[in-house]
């Protein structure tokens, strides 16, 4: 018996294979990207489909590109937006990259203030805290904290952490997580930090805290992330309409998470 995958979207396969295009050479910066009706063509897309793809790119920095004018490559891709909610493993082969991961610590505690407020819980009640190392092929680009609601947490107790994407097993499991507010801010790398990613106390590193709630509304997660600060960019695209302000993130932000 064959099982079925669910392909991603086909705006997200043509960016996709644009991005990979682009990193492999066969366009570099000052190139100018297939027409509107090339990508039509290639991928058999509607015009709205490959608009969406190349928006995509655009709010990314990787392209830039205006109404009835080819794209212009303006830099190889290396950020994350936050229009879509991918998990690491997602973006790191969306790079043509080998996500791994190593566990530092996965457990079950008792929550403290700052996880009562994040999840909607009292103080005391149980949680699942994982630290993780993730990496990019061998080279450690972030450090992962995450406390989960106790039933999310045991399921992610079941998950082979160090080779799997939880949210690809979670959604495979029915939990959907569906809504995310982030704060990012730059940080000094404190010694755990430090010897976690393998870089010297006080480097810059990028922090993302991220609060994750299901379709209902119901806290699922909260983290703290600490990127290495020149492994990765953060992307907010901006709409008519939107509440999302655009803005690339690198390093060098000033300011709290808040």
């Amino acid at each position: 018996m064959s099982t079925l995958t669910a392909q991603p979207p086909l705006h997200r396969r043509i960016a996709d294979a644009l991005r990979r295009a682009i990193r492999s050479g066969v366009y570099t910066r000052g190139d100018q990207l297939p027409s509107e009706r090339e990508l039509m063509e290639e991928f058999g897309a509607s015009r709205g489909t490959v608009r969406h793809a190349l928006a995509t790119l655009r709010a990314e920095g990787v392209i830039a590109s205006r109404k009835g004018a080819r794209g212009v490559v303006l830099a190889e891709p290396r950020s994350q937006s936050f229009s879509e909610l991918l998990s690491f493993s997602a973006w790191a082969r969306s790079l043509g990259e080998d996500p791994s991961g190593r566990v530092v610590e996965l457990s079950r505690r008792y929550a403290d203030a700052t996880d009562a407020q994040h999840l909607d819980l009292g103080e005391g009640d149980p949680v699942f805290w994982l630290v993780r190392v993730r990496m990019l092929g061998t080279t450690p680009v972030m450090v992962e904290r995450t406390t989960f609601v106790e039933p999310v947490g045991r399921l992610v107790a079941t998950i082979d952490l160090e080779a799997e994407s939880i949210y690809a097993r979670l959604a495979e499991q029915g939990v959907v997580f569906a809504q995310a507010r982030h704060w990012v801010s730059a940080v000094a790398a404190d010694d755990d930090d430090a010897e976690l990613l393998g870089v010297e106390p006080g480097t810059p590193l990028l922090r993302q805290v991220r609060r994750t709630t299901s379709p209902e509304g119901v806290p699922l997660e909260w983290a703290d992330d600490r990127y290495v600060g020149e492994a990765v960019s953060f992307v907010l695209e901006n709409s008519s309409g939107s509440r999302h302000a655009a803005r690339v993130i690198g390093t060098g932000l000033d300011g709290d998470r808040r």
